[in-house]
C-alpha cells in the first residue's frame, strides 16, 4: 500500500504537470484549448492559478504567476510532507 506523504507527492506532481502542460500549450499556437483534453486541462489550471493571478498581476505581457504558484505549491508541499513522514504517515 502507498503511504499519505507519497500519495501527496504524487498529487502534487499532478498539479506541477498540468500547470507546466497548460504554460507550455499556450506558446503553441496550433492548439486549440477548447478541444478535449485540452480543455479540462485548462478548466483545472484556471481553478489552480486563480488565487494566484488575483494576486500577482502580469508584468507588461509576461504573466510570472505560474512560477510563484510553483515556488508556493513547492514550499507547500515541502511543509505537508516534513509534518508526515515524522509522523509515519
Amino acid at each position: 500500500m502507498f503511504s499519505i506523504s507519497y500519495l501527496i507527492h504524487i498529487f502534487f506532481a499532478i498539479i506541477y504537470l498540468i500547470i507546466l502542460t497548460v504554460v507550455i500549450l499556450s506558446w503553441i499556437p496550433i492548439f486549440d484549448i477548447r478541444k478535449e483534453p485540452i480543455a479540462t486541462l485548462v478548466k483545472i489550471y484556471n481553478i489552480i492559478m486563480a488565487p494566484f493571478k488575483a494576486i500577482i498581476p502580469p508584468i507588461g505581457m509576461v504573466d510570472i504567476s505560474p512560477l510563484i504558484a510553483f515556488i508556493v505549491l513547492k514550499l507547500l508541499e515541502n511543509v505537508i510532507l516534513k509534518i508526515l513522514i515524522p509522523l509515519g504517515l
